[in-house]
């Protein structure tokens, strides 16, 4: 076993994603820096997902209860689940996107050097 992850580390190392984080030296100095507005605004994004997902769901679940029309828990609980997940994406693209290449090129130099 151990020898054939020594296989696909070798093998992953050979990737030109792996070996360029690899010859860099690949850190987490970009989470140093201060962030952007862009970035503040991703994370805000994030957080209003959470609460447009299941508490608002719940909400007009209740409501849809208390008026006794399905009709809008049908309709309304998967378009604003739907709503949530975009507002959520579009808030890691602003918040992560950057961060999120700095990790996994540093995950992967970390990785690979102790595999190898």
């Amino acid at each position: 076993l151990l020898n054939i992850i020594k296989k696909l580390a070798n093998r992953i190392a050979k990737t030109k994603f792996a070996s360029s984080a690899i010859k860099e030296g690949a850190d987490l100095s970009a989470f140093k820096k201060k962030p952007t507005a862009k970035n503040y605004l991703g994370i805000f994004l994030v957080c209003c997902s959470y609460i447009i997902g299941l508490p608002a769901v719940g909400l007009i679940g209740a409501i849809s209860i208390s008026r006794h029309e399905p009709m809008l828990i049908i309709i309304g609980g998967p378009l604003l689940l739907i709503i949530a997940h975009l507002v959520f994406l579009a808030g890691m693209y602003l918040a992560g996107k950057k961060y999120v290449l700095v990790f996994f090129r540093w995950a992967t130099r970390a990785t690979l050097e102790k595999l190898m």
